[in-house]
């Protein structure tokens, strides 16, 4: 009997983690499964079948049917820490195999490139904090309902459940964030719970509590709070006056019991996405919270990009720059591309004659603007550009750059952007990527069609208890 879409396949055993955060197993007809979310090795699950193709299955995990032998049962999973009950070596193991398995099909794909025959791999670098090293975390209001589970949960604060989005499992507390962030999300929690509104209904569009986002900033631990609801849901506008009046009267007592909260927004959400921030009114304290990385300061306003994980990020930038050798762009023209916070560029401001950091999201662009006024760096130009429509402009232009930084988002470069970075001719790319699948499809295309090789490959984890993994490559050209 064929497997259709929705089916479930029954007992399956986890094999191994591939790509894109997906899992590998197989199944008895012969075809490959590929499973998302957060599986773990060697345990036996069952799947509902998301797509079917010809010679594989995409599935998503509906039961945990038996446990990993490597898991610990030390803590209850949460869908932002899948692997938080497997011991860290393991995790580390699990992701320098990926790593290496990735760049294995690019050997096994082209044999014949220079450059790869030998690759340099360097130990992965583990995270200094396996827990409470967020800076920020994002909680749903909303409700648990399940009839085949026997369960009806009217009022959670907590995750939406792996797999299935109209519920949400409720969480008194996070392991990724500190004991302070937790006792203020309790609070907040508490003080919802007790207000008798109720939570948002997505399907319905009716209820009052969304969502709560709490950033911290690791290293000078300023706290900001952004606290989301349904702005329609009174119909009686003096009702509604009074329910927000109390909800600022909450915060004027909470940021008098935590010092550290320096920015208190509402957000003010009639948007039908489930997303967290609409029309926002800051209600107590500074619009902006500030955090420290390698001697510069960044100011993070609510809807700022920034790196998750802040000691994470000074360890990954101080590494890029080490691997940087300054005889090829001391200064001259470092071209920083997709700079998302722009924190790489301004780390080589320092050394660079001129950085031009390209950014598509406009937000992102002006935060990096703000930042470089608030470092007094003058030597960097910040272009709101898609990285492929800049670059063609500039070398039309014939401008040089000495040193290539590159940065892109989890799908890799866009395919017309790779032909131009061949045309500057540096010394030297530096490839940062935060998955090895679309890093080793980029890297495949340089190599073949230039005579970059590659120097050294380092695998950076700055998120414990997740698939995701940093890497580092520098190319040299030979």
């Amino acid at each position: 009997m064929s497997e259709k879409k929705w089916d479930i396949l029954e007992n399956i055993i986890v094999e191994k983690l591939v790509f894109w955060g997906k899992w590998f197993a197989r199944h008895s007809d012969g075809k490959v499964i590929f499973i998302t979310g957060g599986a773990i090795p060697w345990a036996t699950v069952h799947l509902k079948i998301i797509k079917k193709r010809k010679d594989f299955y995409e599935t998503q995990i509906t039961e945990i049917i038996k446990k990993s032998p490597i898991e610990t049962g030390k803590y209850e999973i949460f869908p932002w820490a899948p692997w938080i009950n497997i011991d860290y070596q393991e995790q580390l193991k699990i992701k320098d195999t990926q790593l290496k398995e990735a760049f294995f099909h690019l050997l096994k794909l082209s044999p014949e490139i220079p450059g790869t025959a030998w690759l340099n791999f360097l130990p992965i670098i583990p995270a200094e904090n396996i827990f409470w090293y967020r800076n920020k975390i994002e909680f749903s209001f909303w409700k648990y309902i399940s009839h085949r589970e026997r369960r009806e949960e009217h009022f959670n604060a907590g995750f939406h459940k792996q797999g299935e989005f109209s519920k949400v499992q409720d969480y008194d507390s996070c392991d990724l964030i500190d004991d302070e962030s937790n006792a203020i999300y309790k609070k907040i929690k508490d003080f919802a719970k007790t207000s008798w509104l109720p939570v948002y209904d997505q399907k319905t569009q009716e209820g009052f509590w969304r969502h709560l986002i709490i950033r911290k900033t690791f290293f000078s631990e300023q706290i900001m709070i952004i606290l989301s609801f349904y702005d329609k849901f009174f119909q009686d506008e003096s009702e509604r006056e009074i329910a927000i009046k109390k909800i600022k009267i909450f915060f004027d007592e909470l940021q008098k019991k935590f010092p550290h909260i320096f920015s208190i927004y509402l957000s003010y959400n009639n948007n039908k996405a489930d997303i967290a921030i609409d029309k926002l009114e800051l209600i107590n304290g500074k619009e902006v919270i500030t955090e420290k990385l390698l001697d510069l300061e960044f100011d993070i306003g609510p809807k700022s990009f920034f790196q998750t994980n802040s000691l994470g990020a000074e360890k990954l930038y101080s590494l890029i720059k080490d691997f940087a050798k300054k005889d090829f762009y001391q200064n001259g023209i470092t071209l920083d591309l997709y700079a998302g916070t722009w924190t790489i560029g301004m780390i080589f401001s320092d050394i660079s004659r001129e950085v031009y950091s390209i950014e598509m999201v406009e937000e992102a662009s002006k935060n990096g603007e703000e930042n470089a006024k608030k470092n007094a760096i003058h030597n960097m130009k910040f272009v709101n550009k898609k990285v492929e429509d800049f670059l063609n402009e500039y070398i039309q232009a014939e401008k040089k750059a000495d040193i290539l930084i590159i940065d892109p988002p989890r799908a890799g470069m866009h395919p017309s952007t790779l032909p131009h970075l061949l045309t500057f001719n540096t010394k030297q790319i530096i490839y940062v990527s935060c998955n090895p699948a679309t890093l080793v499809r980029d890297l495949e295309y340089i190599i073949k069609n230039s005579s970059y090789k590659i120097e050294k490959i380092q695998a950076v984890d700055m998120f414990p208890h997740t698939h995701h993994i940093e890497t580092i490559v520098s190319l040299l050209k030979v």
